[in-house]
């Protein structure tokens, strides 16, 4: 007779209160994005426009942080927020879709991280070059996978090092706004208020804005995706609002002051990161070195973050019986480990991708933004959908409602160009959903599902050839 082995231990389930959680925002949404910010908003206008810019880009980012807020408290027993909330209102292959948009949007803004920090290092060693060389590209694929085996080794470990670096990278920022500050000349301000000639119209330079400002506010939704985790389901709502009002001011501060520094077309020609040239342009050499150590802290952990959340998406939707049942296995640690290296796989693949690109740094931002502004929309139009026949929740029906149309208007502002090459990306998924409903022994697809897929590989036909043909450029 043969005894029976010890019983297998049970994965460690990881509760975080509300600091480590909002953390947890904060350390997502503070990444590349800041230090990139100065000359993104002059190449596309001046003062005035960056202003009205950050009136629409922060009202709407508040109402979607207050869209998952609401959520969380009314529907405690969904998870990962951005995914759950687009399957509850609109099926399944939308939900799945959703969860894979959010999950290659996370990837890909990973790519960003290693292509600045190889570009920042570039300064002192020139085969880097603007972090699309084959040696930064190196660099960056070591960086990859290190991070993987951190992050395996569980969330607890992994969030304890995002505080210690989230508290870190906001430092040079902070300063480099009151420094920038003290050297605000009001008249160079006003000479900028208006943008560069050929800016176009106020309404022309916001929209060229809005990309830049989708990508730096991405990781709002940091706290729901990691709802599982949460020590109370109200910790969620209020670890979103902390971390949405703490960085908002200071995205905002970095933006506004370069405009009393220098003109905004000198802003708009200097290296990243620009926060550097700026500080050199006021107070000598120094600024650029000061601004790259700043930056390659920050973007570490903001990567940590994003691969965190990139991997708890891919593991929840596939608990949920919306991705292959092998990427719901979990270590002993609680870490998502198929999930993980899927996530570093993918993101691996669109670094090598930054070699035939023509700015690296912009292709993967750009691609970002856009990834992520399908799962956003359908969030909010779930709120909408879900508070709508409800007589007492009319204040949360505005919120989504204003949520939904901010989000639709980031998708008409990212531009055709952008969708298709988002369709391009998302079409493909569709074989990982058939494969999930083979394991059910399902049919592949719905009716209505179909014509989800059909129009999704239109789409991708239709951005293959404008690749091809170079009408859209990566």
């Amino acid at each position: 007779m043969t005894t029976p082995g010890p019983t297998p231990a049970a994965p460690r389930t990881t509760h975080l209160g509300v600091p480590t959680m909002a953390m947890l925002v904060v350390g997502s949404m503070v990444g590349a994005g800041v230090f990139s910010l100065p000359r993104q908003f002059a190449e596309a206008t001046g003062a005035a426009g960056a202003l009205v810019a950050w009136g629409v880009a922060g009202a709407g980012t508040l109402m979607l942080a207050l869209v998952f807020q609401n959520l969380a408290l009314r529907r405690p027993d969904l998870d990962a927020g951005v995914y759950a909330y687009a399957k509850a209102g609109f099926g399944e292959y939308l939900g799945f879709f959703s969860a894979f948009g959010y999950w290659a949007s996370a990837c890909v803004g990973n790519v960003t991280y290693w292509v600045l920090i190889t570009s920042t290092l570039g300064a002192v060693f020139p085969a880097l070059g603007s972090g699309d060389t084959l040696l930064a590209v190196a660099v960056g694929s070591v960086g990859l996978w290190v991070t993987f085996l951190l992050v395996r080794r569980g969330i607890r470990e992994a969030t304890a090092v995002n505080r210690v670096v989230t508290v870190a990278k906001l430092l040079p920022i902070v300063v480099f706004v009151v420094l920038a500050v003290v050297a605000f000349d009001p008249a160079v301000f006003a000479d900028n208020w208006g943008g560069s000639p050929g800016s176009g119209t106020l309404l022309d330079q916001v929209r060229g804005t809005m990309l830049a400002t989708a990508f730096v506010f991405l990781g709002v939704e940091g706290a729901s995706t990691f709802s599982r985790h949460a020590r109370r389901r109200k910790d969620v709502g209020r670890a979103t609002m902390l971390g949405f009002g703490s960085v908002f001011a200071l995205f905002a501060s970095v933006t506004i002051v370069p405009y009393g520094i220098l003109p905004a077309e000198e802003i708009a020609r200097l290296d990243e990161p620009s926060m550097g040239g700026v500080l050199d342009a006021a107070f000598g050499s120094w600024g650029t070195t000061f601004v790259s150590v700043g930056l390659v802290v920050s973007v570490l952990g903001a990567y940590l973050a994003w691969t965190l959340m990139a991997a708890e998406v891919l593991f929840v939707a596939a608990r949920d019986g919306d991705m292959p049942r092998f990427l719901r296995a979990s270590n002993a640690h609680d870490a998502p480990v198929p999930a993980l290296a899927m996530s570093t796989g993918l993101a691996q693949a669109v670094l090598l991708l930054t070699l035939a690109s023509e700015d690296a740094f912009d292709f993967a931002l750009e691609l970002t933004g856009s990834l992520v502004l399908i799962p956003y929309l359908l969030a909010a139009a779930y709120g909408v959908r879900l508070y709508r026949r409800d007589q007492g929740a009319r204040g949360a029906l505005v919120v989504a409602a204003a949520a939904t149309a901010y989000t639709t208007w980031l998708v008409y502002a990212a531009g055709v160009d952008h969708l298709l090459v988002v369709f391009v990306v998302y079409a493909p998924a569709s074989v990982l959903f058939v494969l999930t409903r083979r394991e059910q022994g399902r049919r592949w697809f719905s009716g209505r599902e179909r014509v989800v897929l059909a129009v999704s590989l239109v789409g991708a036909v239709v951005g293959l050839v404008a690749l091809l043909t170079g009408w859209v450029r990566l």
